[in-house]
């Protein structure tokens, strides 16, 4: 006799809570996570007849949860408490543009979350203006489900055809991994020093200190 309804789908629930507790964590950490399409790839080549799409909607509403939970913690403790009055005036002029320009921050953000790329530095630059996180949200959840789709897909239809070393799957976790993650959250960095007044005045690259040292001299 084959295992009771009840049971199957107690264990189909686990397993979801389970998928969903991991990549909301994964995507709660501010850097040096794995991927979440990592995870994803691990799970499609070891559970091949798993539904994808259910997989792919779950670890999109989990990924979207734990970045607008990222975004958060970047506005009430880095915003509030870490940054210079100065730097805040500067991230405003940001902040600004983009409530005049939500249309391209909705499609830059679905762009940007159909890719590959980690947006955990996406999200805390985002959090550090204080805009509403509702559209960038709606933006993540729909590219990330996209973008997930296609991993569980391809990584299922790979486990099916194919016998693969699972360690090859994590091989990214490696020095390009750190590098990578290292160069975003310096572009954060940067994001609050660059001077954006001079920037959108004469697309000057410049940064505050040295602005407010030329002013001084």
């Amino acid at each position: 006799m084959g295992p009771a309804p009840e049971g199957c789908a107690l264990y189909a629930t686990m397993n979801i809570l389970s998928l969903f507790a991991i990549i909301f964590v994964l995507n709660s950490l501010p850097a040096f996570a794995p991927p979440t399409w990592i995870v994803l790839s691990a799970i499609g080549l070891s559970s091949p007849d798993a539904n994808p799409w259910l997989t792919a909607f779950v670890a999109a509403t989990a990924a979207t949860a734990g970045r607008l939970v990222l975004a958060k913690l970047a506005f009430v403790i880095v915003r509030q408490h870490w940054l210079s009055a100065r730097t805040k005036e500067n991230i405003d002029l940001v902040k600004d543009r983009l409530r005049t320009q939500r249309t391209m921050t909705f499609g830059a953000f679905l762009a940007y979350t159909c890719s590959p790329f980690p947006s955990n530095s996406l999200f805390i630059a985002y959090g550090l203006t204080s805009l509403p996180l509702a559209p960038v949200a709606a933006a993540s959840l729909i590219g990330r489900f996209l973008t997930y789709s296609f991993w569980v897909v391809m990584a299922m239809e790979v486990a099916r055809k194919a016998v693969l070393d699972d360690g090859s799957v994590f091989a990214y976790l490696g020095g390009y991994f750190i590098l990578t993650q290292a160069f975003l959250l310096a572009l954060v960095v940067l994001f609050a020093k660059l001077d954006w007044r001079a920037w959108f005045a004469t697309r000057t690259l410049t940064l505050m200190n040295q602005t407010e040292n030329s002013h001084q001299k």
